[in-house]
């Protein structure tokens, strides 16, 4: 298109394009023959796409967004060769499903792994900084869980997917609040007066007068533990 043909006061290009209105119901036809066939896609696909996605699954699903709005708004390619590419990344997802199944190696590479955010009461920074992880996250899934410190977490899990999967532990001990430092009045009557935290990593020990540096991480930043 010319720059000489745009013209702000054109209502009828802005409103329908360069294809007139008789291409809307054109529009409306492809978008409705594209649907049911990306319906049918994502059945095939398997129950995944559905409900939480990994990594492969959300780049599948960005190229179908991507293939499908072709077929529907551009008036010169049809709907059959967005179907034609569809049917492709079918048979592609479908080929890497098949290969992460019989090879672990080929799972790891296109779905990704897990990583421990925590161990016995004690955060993995190693972990937390390669997932890009903060502290204040970390806390916030803890509280969703009722959780109010640290010392109370088995394991933290970050799956592939994303989500985080926790296990509290069977006897829980002091440790680390989880409460965010705004909310003071809630930390009032449980605080432990004999343990402290690393604000670090959350490593709980006893209180000395001289408070050396955490054997876990080096630092030397302590906090109260609560019960």
């Amino acid at each position: 298109m010319k720059k000489e043909d745009i013209k702000l006061w054109d209502i009828d290009r802005i409103l329908f394009g360069q294809e007139g209105p008789a291409f809307l119901l054109e529009v409306l036809a492809r978008t409705f023959l594209t649907y049911i066939i990306l319906l049918f896609i994502v059945r095939w696909l398997g129950k995944r796409m559905s409900g939480q996605l990994s990594v492969l699954e959300m780049a599948v699903m960005l190229t179908l967004g991507a293939i499908v709005s072709v077929g529907m708004q551009i008036p010169d390619r049809g709907v059959l060769l967005s179907a034609a590419v569809l049917l492709f990344i079918l048979t592609f997802q479908r080929g890497l499903a098949w290969l992460g199944f019989k090879s672990r190696k080929v799972e790891n590479l296109t779905h990704g792994t897990l990583d421990i955010l925590v161990m016995d009461g004690i955060m993995q920074l190693e972990a937390m900084k390669r997932c890009s992880i903060s502290r204040q996250q970390l806390f916030a899934h803890l509280r969703t869980k009722n959780i109010t410190n640290l010392g109370a977490v088995k394991r933290v899990y970050l799956e592939a997917s994303g989500l985080f999967s926790i296990y509290c532990a069977e006897d829980e001990r002091p440790g680390l609040p989880l409460y965010p430092p705004i909310d003071e009045k809630i930390l009032n009557g449980r605080l432990n007066d004999e343990l402290v935290s690393c604000t670090h990593c959350g490593l709980t020990c006893a209180k000395e007068p001289h408070q050396p540096h955490c054997q876990d991480c080096e630092a030397n930043e302590w906090t109260a533990a609560i019960r």
